[in-house]
């Protein structure tokens, strides 16, 4: 091997060089805002139609495809994990804001269901459009992503306005947060992430 001698100077060039590109380097290319934003946004709208002009009792059964999803999304990580060479440490922070969100979504309905028996209906969806926009902000945040903080910010005003209307209409806000906060987003990572690694 020959030994390069480099001087401070360039030394320091090419480290500020590594710097760069690492900061430049996109890792999130989208497809999860993506496969979480269109499930959400077809199973809230299956749930409607079913409620609404189907009339079946059982409409809430459509939200079982999420687990469909959730399976996908381990095999899809698992693979990622793989392939990835190096993962930093803003990987790990958002990975760890998405944990908390996962595990607030299952406590939220657990003891939505306990603590509100039959009022459930009126309360789940402004609480879960409230708990979208929390990752969704913070993820913004941490990928200094404008698109996905407007998208947080959005669902919690849908949020709100979900307190206002009627529950069996609260379903028809969850499309229009999944637009804002999941699916535009998605698209734009989606095009960011392929214009820096072409």
């Amino acid at each position: 091997m020959n030994d390069e001698k480099f001087s401070p100077q360039e030394s320091l060039g090419v480290i500020k060089a590594m710097i760069e590109r690492a900061k430049n380097q996109f890792s999130e290319n989208g497809h999860l805002y993506l496969l979480w934003g269109w499930a959400v946004l077809i199973c809230s709208l299956a749930q409607f139609i079913l409620m609404h002009y189907v009339q079946y009792e059982k409409h809430y059964l459509v939200w079982i495809i999420m687990w469909l999803v959730f399976i996908y999304q381990v095999f899809y990580l698992r693979k990622e994990h793989r392939q990835k060479r190096v993962k930093t440490y803003t990987d790990d922070i958002v990975g760890f804001v998405w944990l908390a969100f996962v595990i607030l979504m299952l406590l939220f309905g657990f003891l939505f269901g306990i603590i509100l028996g039959d009022k459930y209906y009126s309360f789940i969806n402004p609480g879960f459009l409230a708990l979208y926009g929390m990752p969704t902000f913070l993820s913004g945040i941490i990928l200094r992503f404008r698109p996905l903080v407007i998208g947080g910010i959005s669902c919690w005003i849908l949020s709100i306005a979900a307190a206002f209307i009627h529950p069996e209409y609260q379903l028809l806000l969850l499309p229009v947060a999944m637009i804002a906060a999941w699916i535009t987003p998605g698209y734009l990572l989606q095009r960011k992430y392929k214009q820096q690694n072409a």
